[in-house]
């Protein structure tokens, strides 16, 4: 059995919630990241761990650290959306895939694909 894949939108998660992120956009990725690493074992409602965990970041972001803990982050080159459906269309089919955004035009994209998307308020955030 193949481990599911939860693919999360850094950008768009982060930005959802109000709370001074734009003024560090680096450390608001660091702490997405580091909330991140109880998903592994634990996983998601409605689907258990233990779960994989790619954690796309851009822009200013994508310079973060890589995590010690096992939550990939993977460095979008350009467009993290783009990036989000080329995983999807990579790993969608051989196995279970989620991705974490509240962007309409990459949820569009990326169930066309056979991923599943939940909304940012699904992951832990702190």
């Amino acid at each position: 059995m193949t481990v599911p894949l939860v693919i999360v939108d850094g950008a768009n998660v982060v930005g959802s919630v109000p709370d001074g992120w734009w003024r560090d956009r680096a450390g608001a990725a660091v702490r997405l990241r580091d909330a991140l690493v109880p998903v592994l074992a634990a996983g998601l409602p409605g689907l258990p761990g233990p779960v994989a965990v790619a954690l796309v970041v851009e822009g200013q972001a994508r310079d973060i650290p890589a995590s010690e803990q096992g939550v990939d982050v993977v460095r979008a080159s350009g467009s993290g959306d783009d990036t989000i459906a080329d995983l999807v269309r990579a790993e969608a089919g051989p196995r279970r895939v989620v991705v974490i955004t509240a962007d309409r035009g990459l949820r569009d994209r990326v169930t066309a694909h056979g991923a599943e998307v939940r909304g940012p308020s699904s992951v832990p955030r702190r």
